[in-house]
Order: structure tokens, then sequence, then C-alpha cells
């Protein structure tokens, strides 16, 4: 490390040997004595407000005016006069005519922290300050001149405020001619205990205590954590135990109670609170509805396939179509092609094979009637769903006052199919 660099660090009080933390204190020497715009990104409490200090102090402007400006602090509808100034009646409370920071920091340097919340206007008036050096006091027609250094910072994504149209592209690439990254804490592990030692030295002094000191596993646990708050927090983190805790020997159990780590907690729900009796009632109604429907889809499936063997044979069909049966069918279900035996195809042979039925089937609805009586009998939990099944067919035919066709279409089935379950179900009255 070079003896700028570590000059750099002790007037500035600034702890670490982080790589990334050097690349970025050595690219602000770098740029220093030029005029050029600098870009500072980084995460919220990083420190970012060292780097145009360090510019500032290192250029030929450092004995000019330093200004720093809170972009995020200033209420839009007071922004541009506090940039640029005003003139006197502009607006309601312009009693006097007011210089802005442009003007007042003429041959200076102006750090706009958290110029990602600089509002839309705002950012066209400053593309041209620093394109032409011009700008315009709120309420005046005349063109002046200034001569600032501008550097800014941000810990905004971007690129992602430009795509939805909340910062202008041209202003960013004018801003951003260098950019300089300031890594959060979490990557900077060897530095969170010497930052730590730093500022219970300081705190120390000024509130005339004993100085903290860490214990082995507190050092390990406070490495590990993560810090979202970066430096910032850190240093609160020292402040606050300087001034509570007796014990000057910090231990990792002390810590856990200042910093616990992060734990991925399940979501509470409240229990007390139940969905109305009719929710269920209707998310019932929809589920029957939609099984109803799939059996049905299914017998028709199964129908269509019976009469295709019927009417073609088992010699033309190829080994998929053998396939599709024997997965839609099971053996007691078969379609017969002859009488008094069933068809299921072997699947290493293509040779149907005859096996006894063991359900006589009959001309006319009988395949939809034998599954019905499957059902029943190798599925019980079928009868909730069938009751459900007679209470919207009912519901349907009330609906339609009778009318068995509107109420087919209601129900998604066929008027034949609805006739056969009125029948079964005693629906004819």
């Amino acid at each position: 490390m070079s003896n700028e660099l570590q000059n750099i660090k002790n007037r500035f009080g600034i702890i670490g040997n982080f790589p990334a933390l050097n690349r970025a204190l050595e690219k602000s020497i770098q740029v220093a004595p030029t005029d050029i715009s600098v870009l500072v990104i980084g995460e919220s409490g990083v420190g970012k407000e060292f780097i145009p200090k360090i510019i500032h102090s290192e250029s030929r402007r450092k004995h000019q005016p330093y200004i720093v400006v809170n972009c995020g602090a200033i209420p839009e509808g007071t922004i541009d006069s506090e940039l640029f100034g005003h003139e006197k009646g502009a607006f309601t409370g312009a009693t006097a005519t007011r210089k802005g920071y442009f003007e007042v920091a003429d041959g200076g340097t102006i750090f706009l922290d958290e110029v990602g919340e600089l509002p839309l206007q705002t950012q066209v008036r400053l593309l041209r300050v620093l394109e032409s050096g011009e700008f315009m006091k709120v309420g005046s027609s005349q063109v002046q001149k200034t001569n600032v250094r501008i550097v800014a910072a941000t810990n905004v994504n971007m690129m992602k405020a430009i795509h939805d149209g909340r910062f202008r592209e041209d202003l960013y690439y004018r801003l951003n001619t260098v950019q300089i990254d300031m890594p959060p804490l979490r990557e900077r592990k060897g530095d969170i205990h010497l930052l730590f030692r730093k500022f219970a030295i300081d705190f120390a002094e000024k509130y005339r205590m004993p100085e903290l000191e860490l214990e082995q596993s507190a050092v390990h646990y406070i490495e590990s954590y993560s810090f979202p708050g970066n430096v910032r927090q850190l240093r609160n983190l020292v402040e606050q135990m300087t001034v509570v805790e007796r014990n000057r020997n910090i231990t990792a159990e002390k810590l856990a109670e200042y910093i616990p780590m992060e734990t991925h907690l399940p979501m509470v729900v409240n229990t007390q609170s139940t969905p109305k009796q009719s929710d269920f009632g209707s998310e019932r109604e929809i589920m029957y509805k939609i099984l109803f429907d799939m059996r049905n889809d299914i017998n028709d499936l199964k129908s269509l396939t019976s009469e295709l063997i019927k009417n073609r044979g088992t010699s033309d069909l190829s080994n998929h179509e053998k396939n599709l049966i024997n997965r839609i069918y099971t053996p007691e279900s078969q379609p017969q092609v002859n009488s008094g035996s069933l068809l299921y195809f072997d699947n290493n042979n293509d040779t149907p094979a005859v096996q006894t039925p063991t359900i006589i089937s009959t001309p006319e609805d009988s395949y939809e009637d034998i599954e019905d009586i499957e059902i029943e009998e190798n599925r019980p939990e079928s009868l909730s769903l069938q009751n459900n099944e007679k209470d919207l067919i009912i519901k349907a035919l009330e609906k339609h006052k009778g009318r068995r066709n509107r109420a087919a279409d209601e129900l998604g089935i066929s008027q034949r199919t609805l006739y056969r379950k009125i029948k079964q179900y005693n629906l004819e009255d």
C-alpha cells in the first residue's frame, strides 16, 4: 500500500485493508486533480461520503466551497429553488431573491447525495449545468454561469431506475464518467474487528468510560453477521454498548442481545379468523362440479373407445393404440368385442388376451351403468360425490324451471346422461 493511500486513510479516519476499499480510495486520488464528474455507488451506510471529501481535498478546488446536498431530504417543490436559487416573488413565500447551491459553490465542489431521488424536472436542469455550466433561477429568464465540480452518490439501482422511467439515461451517463464502487461491510470480514476497536476507542474517550473489548467468541460472532446497515450500523452498535454495558468484556452471548443472527421464521397465521361457511360451500360446489365433469369425460372416452374397437376389431390397432387402451381400462372394465369375453393386450404380445367377463354388458348405456356400480363397490368415498351430484342436478333443474336441455348445458353434460341421472336418482317429478 502506497504512502499516499495510507496518508488519506489517516487524514479521514478510514479503517480497513480490503482490496475493493483500497481500489475505491485509489481511484478517488487519481481523478481528484481533474474536473471529471464522479458517481459513487454503494449501499446505505458504507461511507460513500468520504469519497467526495477526498476528491475535493486533493483537487485544485480545495480552497473553494464544498457543499453537501441530500437530494432525498429536500421536498420536490423546493429542490429547484435550493439548487438554483429563486427570484423575489417567484412563488408564495419568496419574499427575497435567494442564491442556490450552484451559485454559492461557484469554483468549488457540490456533493449530490442520493442523486437517484431527484425529480425528473430537476434532472433536466442538472443535465444542462453538467453540459454547459448554465442555469436559471426559479422565476427568472436570465441565464447564469457556474463552474462547479459535481460528485454524486446513490444506493439506488440506477439501471432499474432508468428502465422504470425514474431517472434520465443521458444524465446517468453524464454523471457516471467515472464510477467508484464502495464495498458493503459484509464483504470486509477482516475489517469488522478493526472498525469495532476504532469505534470503541473513540466512544470511550467521548464518554470518559473504559474501552470495550471483544472476547474471541464475540469476534467470530460479529464477523459472521451480515450488517445490513453496514459501517453506520456497526458504529451505532459500539456507541450503544459503550454507554449501556457495565462489563467491558463483550461475549458472543452479549452481542446476540444486540444483533441476533438472522433466521427465516415461519409466517405467523391468525388462527382466530376463519373463512365464512358460505366460502366453503361455494368452493365445495365448484370442486364437485369439476369432478363431475371429469368423470363424465372419462366415461365418454371409454365409451368411444369401446365403440371403435367393436367397429374396427383388433387387427388394425397399432401398438400405441393398444397401450392407450390398456391405460384407460382395468382388466375388469375391458370393452367387449365378442360375446362372453373381454379384450386385454399384453405389452409383450400383439395377440389380445381373452378373459372371462365378470360383468355382463347390455346394449344402450350399459357401460355407464357398469361404471357407476364399480365406483360404488370399489370406491366407497364416492358416496359423498354422488349426493352432491344429485344436489347439483336438482339446483340446475330448479334454476331452469324443469327445462332439461338448459339444465344439461348448465351442468356440462349431455341430455342423455341427464335423463339417465334423473331416472337413477328418482327425480322425474
